[in-house]
């Protein structure tokens, strides 16, 4: 009985150590990416404080990496975990978003701050907590946000959105 406790201790440990050298990519891309949705979104000092202290970790290219994340497997809890953020709302990703976009993704940041589900629990045991007050900021802020985007005029055309046969079809409508 003794020997199986052994033998499974140190299989256990020699796939920790094998771990330690399978590393997931780390997610540390430039500031540039946010600061584009800080300009495009005006975000005020205060409101851009608390989401770079508790939601760009996640929810952007860009996160900061304390020691302990140097260890497997907690390296790859944050690898997963961030990935599955940034499919959700990623701020570093704002500029491809469409307006629409934008607007559902600032609802749903809304709705995760009422209902006290972000920051995550295991997020907080290290960066503490949201206060009332740096939520009720980030959702006014949110809600602003989203009324802004509902009244950009839409008179300017987003060249991404229209395809090469549409451009043709009006150049060839032109010419005839």
């Amino acid at each position: 009985m003794l020997s199986k406790i052994k033998n499974i201790f140190i299989v256990l440990l020699l796939v920790l150590v094998i771990t330690q050298f399978l590393r997931p990519e780390k997610n540390e891309a430039s500031y540039d990416s946010i600061a584009s949705f800080e300009e495009a979104t005006a975000v005020p000092a205060e409101v851009k404080t608390i989401l770079q202290n508790k939601c760009y970790d996640c929810h952007s290219n860009t996160t900061r990496y304390p020691w302990f994340m140097e260890v497997s497997p907690v390296t790859h809890y944050m690898a997963y975990y961030t990935e599955k953020a940034k499919e959700h709302f990623n701020v570093s990703g704002w500029e491809i978003y469409t307006d629409k976009q934008k607007d559902r993704k600032l609802e749903e940041f809304i709705e995760e701050l009422e209902k006290k589900e972000m920051p995550l629990k295991p997020y907080t045991w290290i960066h503490g907590e949201l206060s009332n007050t740096d939520t009720e900021k980030l959702i006014s802020w949110a809600k602003e946000t989203r009324i802004k985007i509902k009244e950009t005029p839409k008179d300017s055309v987003n060249i991404k959105e229209i395809d090469s046969t549409t451009v043709d079809s009006i150049k060839t409508e032109n010419i005839k």
